[in-house]
């Protein structure tokens, strides 16, 4: 299960009327995260929205994470394959688009992690990895339709995260149970978002596709790498004429993979994996720049690699608010 509570806030002048159906939008965390000349990039909740230029906002998540153990490979004793069943993560996100198009974000999170196995419980918290950011939204195509938008993030996650957690019995708990990895990775994402669809004004497609690129970092120990691709298709039920009120809703669909553990260069059995994962999201906003957003996804196929682990649903809750000014 996932539980994300979000913080950030906005002010700004009220759109043309040709652009008052533009929403007002989140674009995120658990990486990326982004933050108009006060015209939104995609209405992704929890990603927080693009404010180009002179934009900034702080956010708050607090994100819950969990799956089961069943009878196979690592389900009786901790080792190095060893992956958590619950997860913890508290993500301070602070972002500000210093120029038009282009913005920075950092993440700072707190993490726990722990697996519940038969011999007792494993696991610990402290802080993350660290990731920094740099967006810049290539294209922008407006229309009485909508708009259609593009945007791509780079940036390092920083081993910045506590990675030397230890069990009841002195030893170090397995790299995966850490907070940190003791890496340097590097994230890469896009994001695009597709207002009128259909030439229905109120009918948006969302899509996205990060990647995580990891090195080595404790012990030896290089995490698999991570892909996620995700679309979402909304509609908006309820919109004031002005920015203001607004409400979106609507199915999501999930693909996420993950490349196996290796240490000391030795790919590790039964890690790894991929799944899919569908559900909805939706956000109501009941005055201009404060958002409300909730999310829920279910796995509909897993393939763990053989591992004891298998996944559980997830849900998001968040509330945002930005803040945008003028020189």
């Amino acid at each position: 299960m996932i539980v994300s509570v979000k913080v950030l806030g906005i002010v700004r002048k009220p759109l043309p009327p040709s652009r008052r159906w533009l929403p007002l939008c989140l674009t995120g965390l658990l990486a990326a995260v982004a933050v108009p000349d006060a015209f939104p990039q995609g209405p992704m909740p929890e990603e927080g929205a693009t404010l180009f230029p002179s934009g900034a906002f702080v956010s708050y998540s607090s994100i819950f994470t969990s799956g089961r153990l069943e009878k196979g490979a690592g389900a009786d004793a901790p080792g190095a394959t060893t992956h958590p069943t619950f997860q913890h993560q508290i993500p301070l996100t602070v972002s500000w688009a210093f120029r038009r198009d282009v913005q920075f974000s950092a993440v700072f999170p707190i993490v726990t992690k722990r697996v519940d196995l038969p011999a007792g419980e494993l696991g610990g918290t402290g802080f993350g990895d660290t990731l920094i950011t740099l967006k810049y939204r290539f294209l922008r195509l407006d229309s009485e339709r909508g708009t259609t938008q593009l945007a791509a993030t780079i940036g390092p996650k920083l081993p910045t995260g506590t990675a030397g957690i230890r069990g009841s019995g002195g030893s170090l708990l397995p790299v995966q149970l850490q907070p940190g990895s003791g890496s340097t990775d590097w994230f890469v994402k896009v994001n695009a978002t597709h207002t009128g669809l259909f030439n229905l004004r109120r009918l948006v497609l969302d899509g996205s596709f990060s990647y995580l690129a990891r090195t080595e970092g404790s012990r030896k120990v290089r995490l698999g790498n991570e892909a996620e691709t995700r679309f979402w298709l909304h509609y908006r039920p309820y919109q004031a004429r002005l920015v203001g009120p607004e409400w979106f809703i609507g199915p999501s669909v999930t693909w996420r993979h993950r490349d196996h553990d290796r240490q000391r260069d030795i790919r590790q059995p039964f890690t790894g994996g991929e799944e899919v994962a569908a559900g909805f999201t939706t956000y109501v906003s009941p005055v201009g720049g404060l958002v409300f957003w909730f999310g829920l996804e279910f796995p509909v196929y897993h393939d763990s690699r053989g591992a004891a682990h298998e996944p559980s649903r997830r849900i998001n809750i968040g509330v945002t608010k930005q803040f945008v000014w003028r020189p």
